[in-house]
C-alpha cells in the first residue's frame, strides 16, 4: 500500500501558475500508473491527467495546453504544473496511484483561482 501526500496548492490569480506535488511512500512508486483528479464543491471527482509507468501522458480536454503531468521516480514524486489557471480550475486536487489490485489516494490539496 502506497501513501500519498499532496502539496503545492493555494490561492492564485487567474492566469497564474501553480505546481502541485504528490510524494509517495510505502509501495513501489515506479510500478504504479499515476493520475491527478479534482473535485469542486457540489461536483463529482473528475480526472485531470494520467501518466503511465513509462511516462506516457493523457489530459482532460479542459486542461490540454495548460497543465503538464510528470513524475520523478527517483524522488518518488508526481507533479502537476498548472499554467494559465482559470476560475473553473478551483477544486481540491487529489493524487491517485493505480496498482494492479488497488488504488491509493492522497488527502487532497486545495487550489483556489480568483477571477
Amino acid at each position: 500500500q502506497v501513501q500519498l501526500v499532496e502539496s503545492g496548492g493555494g490561492l492564485v490569480q487567474a492566469g497564474g501558475s501553480l505546481r502541485l506535488s504528490c510524494a509517495a511512500t510505502g509501495s513501489s512508486f515506479s510500478t504504479a500508473a499515476m493520475a491527478w483528479y479534482r473535485q469542486a464543491p457540489g461536483n463529482q471527482r473528475e480526472l485531470v491527467a494520467t501518466i503511465s509507468r513509462s511516462g506516457s501522458t493523457n489530459y482532460a480536454d479542459y486542461v490540454k495546453g495548460r497543465f503538464t503531468i510528470s513524475r520523478d521516480n527517483a524522488k518518488r514524486t508526481l507533479y502537476l504544473q498548472m499554467n494559465s489557471l482559470k476560475s473553473e480550475d478551483t477544486a481540491v486536487y487529489f493524487c491517485n496511484a493505480r496498482y494492479l489490485l488497488t488504488n491509493a489516494w492522497g488527502q487532497g490539496t486545495q487550489v483556489t483561482v480568483s477571477s
